[in-house]
């Protein structure tokens, strides 16, 4: 991919709005645009890898049995009554009225939507247990939307929910997904804990948070520095320095960003929605559900916030926009261009993506914005050519190292 036909419209100067380096980064590097407060535009790089957490979800959460649909995001305030919950959710719901004057909201998630879709159809125990989930765009009318990615107004996640006859296999699809959660987020290069958790305004009897660990989070957490407990502030009150509730270490605080949540719903919403089904009693029962959402554009910039420099962005090989970023130092250079097309071959063919900086801009320029964009590898095509040689540098490492250009493909993936 040429870069002078890319879209990539980077900035020289912090904008005023940044306030962490997420959100300063993915503006100047040219990942996001601000359409109003909490409303961005995810410009093509950001696509990318957003994309890329995507397919990490869906493997991951296909793996656990789990099926894929989508529901609408405009929601018929009935459905919302019915639940109880038009006046509970108070005014982070965006509601509106269509031409007819009929009361909608924008779901700022979907407990009612799926409830209503499933409580005609799962009616015998023989249908359950099942799980459908969706990536979404979701809606929240924030009081103050800050920090970019971090608390908007307009926001993507991956939502789930599973139907359950009996609390065995809630728990058993509660700990499968816990666990694919985990992975996830260690597949995507995050550093997170995961915490016991208060369940809020989504309800249900037990929730656990995951928590990518970072000095701006919102949230604080309390955890063992010797053992696996850990908890929100909200549900364990601890102070620092007192002994952890399971007999084991010393309590210690982190700030974290929420990234991910599940929760054991119970029969919160097939109670007072009428889903029921009948067991093998040929009773009628209340349908057992869990629910269970990740933060999709909110790991982008907790991916962002864990992984940068003095220069930019510094990308996990997971989740970069691009694997190679190609520059080329003198574009009149036919030697160069030809070197150039015949690495983007070879590493095309290879399945590594590149971004090839043909731009007749100066070297200094290119070295700055590669760094900014934050590709894990940069190749630089220059003089060093007549030698047979090109110039290497890993975009989390300060080394340059000059290889043989016969030997890029296998220095490469023995070191990406």
């Amino acid at each position: 991919m040429k870069q002078s036909l890319y879209f990539i419209p980077t900035l020289k100067e912090t904008p005023k709005e940044a306030e962490i380096k997420s959100h300063s980064y993915m503006l100047r590097a040219g990942y996001i645009k601000q359409i109003a407060a909490g409303i961005y535009t995810y410009l093509p790089l950001a696509l990318r890898s957003l994309k890329k957490i995507e397919k990490i979800i869906r493997e991951e959460m296909d793996k656990t049995g789990a099926i894929e649909l989508l529901m609408p995001s405009l929601q018929p305030s009935e459905l919302w009554i019915e639940s109880g919950r038009w006046n509970e959710y108070g005014d982070t719901l965006m509601r509106m009225q269509d031409r007819h004057k009929r009361d909608f909201a924008l779901g700022p998630t979907h407990e009612e939507v799926i409830t209503y879709i499933v409580r005609d159809v799962l009616n015998s125990y023989k249908k359950l247990p099942l799980t459908l989930y969706q990536i979404q765009t979701k809606y929240r009318d924030e009081l103050r939307p800050r920090f970019g990615l971090m608390r908007g107004r307009e926001f993507i996640m991956k939502d789930a929910y599973s139907f359950h006859a009996d609390e065995k296999t809630l728990d058993e699809t509660y700990k499968n997904i816990y666990q694919a959660y985990k992975n996830i987020f260690t597949r995507c290069g995050l550093s997170f804990r995961t915490v016991r958790a208060d369940c809020g305004n989504i309800g249900g009897s037990e929730s656990c948070e995951s928590m990518a660990l970072t000095d701006i989070g919102e949230d604080t957490i309390v955890y063992s520095d010797k053992s696996d407990f850990a908890a929100n502030i909200e549900v364990h009150n601890l102070e620092e320095g007192t002994k952890s509730p399971d007999g084991n270490g010393t309590i210690r605080h982190a700030k974290g960003i929420e990234i991910g949540h599940v929760f054991k719903l119970g029969t919160k919403y097939s109670n007072t929605m009428k889903a029921q089904f009948t067991n093998e009693e040929s009773l009628r029962k209340n349908i057992i559900m869990g629910c269970y959402g990740i933060g999709v554009s909110r790991m982008l910039m907790a991916v962002i916030e864990q992984n940068n420099d003095e220069r930019g962005i510094i990308w996990p090989k997971a989740l970069a926009p691009f694997d190679i970023h190609i520059i080329v130092i003198n574009t009149n250079d036919e030697k160069q261009i030809n070197i150039c097309e015949q690495l983007e071959k070879k590493f095309t063919e290879n399945n590594l993506t590149v971004l090839v900086d043909e731009r007749k801009e100066r070297p200094g320029v290119k070295f700055i914005e590669s760094d900014l964009i934050g590709i894990p590898v940069r190749i630089t095509i220059g003089k060093n050519i007549e030698k047979g040689k090109v110039e290497i540098k890993l975009r989390n490492q300060e080394e340059k190292v000059d290889v043989e250009i016969s030997q890029v493909l296998n220095y490469i993936m023995g070191n990406y």
